[in-house]
């Protein structure tokens, strides 16, 4: 058995043209990643966050041996080392500490070293600030591509956006493209989170929502108030960190109120939640979608998985395999599927993705456009050999969708598609 990765593409341009569905994304870290050409200011992936924060923690002689010595720790555990695992072995050792010393820092150096890196990772994800510094033009940025749909696309009911990534990147985007868009916060002094008009699925209903599930810059915790407010951004911006206590911090409000309006989302009737940049390594977030899914027949989730391995900046694979955990979660509930870049899991069955013929020019949809088929084969499959002078097509190849720069530009094509037959109407 394969997948026909141009019956998927021409469904899911079905899916997003009708109105008959209520449509949500959620979108991970890998979204912060997509550039729209070479000009586009992006957050840098996990590993080159990593090696930026430590080579800033190693400015500072008294971490380097500390450092050092948690890199072994996690690496002889077979774990990969990165800022996700290092804030994790350093918060379960101030748990255990005491009084005394670990990597010969004490607690409060422990604290320090936390706070350090925390600084660091808001300050990398801030590239606001080097959109305003370098002037650099809102139409390099892939993320007011997809505003532009968004503002373009005519459904009854409004597009919403849940996000773990901090960043402002949406927000530009949709500030950009004149979009309104409601985010929980209600005032103009001090703007609160308004955890009541999460629970409300009718709350301005013609708005677009943006749902920012693990936080965003500019979120602060006021004690006078005890409110979750919005200001400028600074070092005490009230986020959920990339560690071991993120699922205990997500049960805190007001993430607990947008994860319910995730949840709450899924329960609807006719609903799609089509997530891309989001690895499914958030266990609090898997959990959430698995639940919905097993209370709501007709909810569905369509996972755009961008899941090419990187080694030294050349290819070293595909993540999604048969026991990762996609997959595993995929082939349990045939509600959610799997789109991998090589491989899918649809209706519970994971395979590769083979075309069933070659395409031609009287396609409706370019398939080339999401899908680059592999070269001519002159390999017998079944025997190893050779076939002389007789290679095949063999279909097979990769899907572009999970990159959310190739996703958007799938919109973008709709909106010029849109654009052409109004063109033709009023001729």
């Amino acid at each position: 058995m394969t997948h026909d990765p141009s019956e998927k593409i021409r469904g899911l341009q079905q899916l997003l043209v009708s109105d008959k569905k209520k449509i949500a994304f959620l979108f991970g870290a890998g979204t912060s990643l997509a550039k729209k050409n070479n000009d586009s200011i992006i957050v840098p992936s996990i590993g080159k966050m990593t090696s930026y924060i430590e080579t800033e923690l190693n400015k500072k002689s008294k971490y380097n041996t500390a450092i050092n010595e948690i890199r072994l720790e996690i690496e002889s555990k077979k774990l990969s080392y990165n800022v996700e695992s290092l804030l994790s072995n350093i918060e379960q050792k101030i748990q255990i500490i005491g009084d005394g010393n670990l990597n010969i820092l004490g607690k409060n150096d422990f604290d320090s070293l936390m706070g350090e890196i925390k600084k660091q990772i808001r300050e990398i994800v801030s590239i606001h600030k080097q959109i305003l510094e370098k002037d650099v033009k809102l139409e390099n940025l892939i993320h007011v591509d997809f505003a532009e749909w968004i503002g373009r696309v005519n459904r009854k009911n409004p597009i919403e956006i849940f996000t773990t990534n901090y960043d402002y990147l949406f927000e530009l985007g949709l500030e950009k493209k004149n979009i309104p868009f409601y985010d929980g916060f209600t005032g103009s002094h001090m703007p609160f989170f308004n955890s009541e008009s999460i629970e409300d699925m009718n709350f301005i209903p013609n708005q677009t929502k943006l749902w920012k599930i693990h936080g965003s810059l500019g979120w602060h915790f006021d004690n006078k108030t005890k409110k979750v407010c919005r200001k400028d951004s600074d070092g005490k911006d009230f986020l959920i960190y990339p560690s071991i206590l993120k699922y205990n911090e997500s049960k805190k409000q007001p993430y607990t109120a947008l994860m319910d309006r995730l949840t709450n989302f899924l329960k609807q009737p006719d609903t799609v939640l089509i997530t891309c940049g989001y690895s499914f390594g958030d266990e609090h977030i898997n959990e959430r979608i698995i639940t919905a899914l097993n209370t709501n027949t007709s909810a569905h989730v369509l996972a755009l998985y961008y899941d090419i391995l990187w080694k030294n900046e050349i290819r070293d694979g595909y993540a999604l395999t048969e026991d990762s955990t996609p997959s595993k979660l995929a082939k349990a509930n045939g509600k959610l599927s799997i789109y991998g870049c090589r491989n899918a899991v649809i209706g519970g069955q994971y395979s590769k993705w083979k075309l069933k013929r070659e395409p031609d020019k009287d396609d409706p949809i370019n398939t080339s456009l999401y899908f680059d088929v592999d070269g001519f084969s002159n390999l017998d499959d079944e025997i190893g050999e050779e076939k002389k002078g007789d290679e095949i097509w063999t279909g097979e190849g990769e899907l572009f969708l999970p990159d959310f720069s190739k996703f958007v530009n799938f919109l973008q094509s709709m909106i010029l598609e849109d654009k052409l037959l109004e063109m033709i109407s009023n001729e």
